[in-house]
């Protein structure tokens, strides 16, 4: 099975030989043709990718029941809500 990136070297290829000013209408169709079919099946590859990034991303977190150790806010204590101070205090 031939990878992506051999794919897409061939469909570079062909894209260039078809703009070549001295390919002739029938090479060119068959080029396009051809081209054709490896963007449709490069296209299936990534829809392929892009399924098996999303189940790894919806996937629950695997760190044994450990919560993360991230102190976004630092030390919120005298804060109100959303950062405000607490009625009755000044800063």
């Amino acid at each position: 099975m031939t990878n992506f990136e051999e794919n897409l070297a061939r469909l570079e290829k062909l894209t260039a030989d078809i703009k070549r000013s001295d390919i002739s209408l029938e090479d060119a169709l068959k080029d396009f043709e051809e081209g054709i079919k490896l963007a449709r099946g490069m296209e299936k590859e990534i829809d392929r990718i892009e399924g098996k990034i999303q189940q790894l991303m919806n996937q629950p977190d695997s760190t044994n029941g450990v919560e993360p150790q991230m102190d976004l806010f630092g030390d919120v204590t005298g804060m109100g809500t959303a950062g405000a101070p607490e009625q009755g205090t000044r800063q």
